[in-house]
């Protein structure tokens, strides 16, 4: 998988990850710059990208927050499940470094957790 190599795109993604760690989840903001950022990954054929861009803005649009826990590194067997709280700004600031490193093989595999998550939700 490739990564994005617009320098606009690249500058996008930096300011969500930062926003987002400095300010928390802005809805309106967060939701314009992910809706800026699409156009990138379609112009360079970035389908998984597109989808999360898109499927994660029209959840916070709709929620106001970003209710996607991080995806689990290891199936945990049934008798051990707790249910974690997942704090949504921390949830938001990992997803948005995985669309940023999404050419590292087991980013792109969590990335696609959550937009199964975010399919499901």
């Amino acid at each position: 998988m490739n990564t994005l190599q617009n320098s606009k795109a690249v500058k996008l993604i930096n300011k969500l990850i930062d926003d987002v760690t400095q300010n928390g989840i802005i809805t309106n903001t967060v939701v314009e710059d992910l809706m800026a950022l699409r156009p990138y990954t379609i112009t360079e054929e970035l389908p998984l990208l597109a989808k999360a861009t898109r499927l994660a803005a029209e959840h916070i649009s709709e929620h106001e927050t970003f209710a996607i826990p991080i995806p689990q590194d290891e199936p945990i067997e049934e008798k051990e499940i707790e249910v974690v709280e997942s704090d949504p700004k921390e949830s938001l600031h990992y997803f948005f470094c995985l669309i940023r490193d999404i050419n590292k093989k087991v980013n792109e595999e969590e990335l696609r957790e959550y937009v199964k998550a975010l399919n499901e939700y």
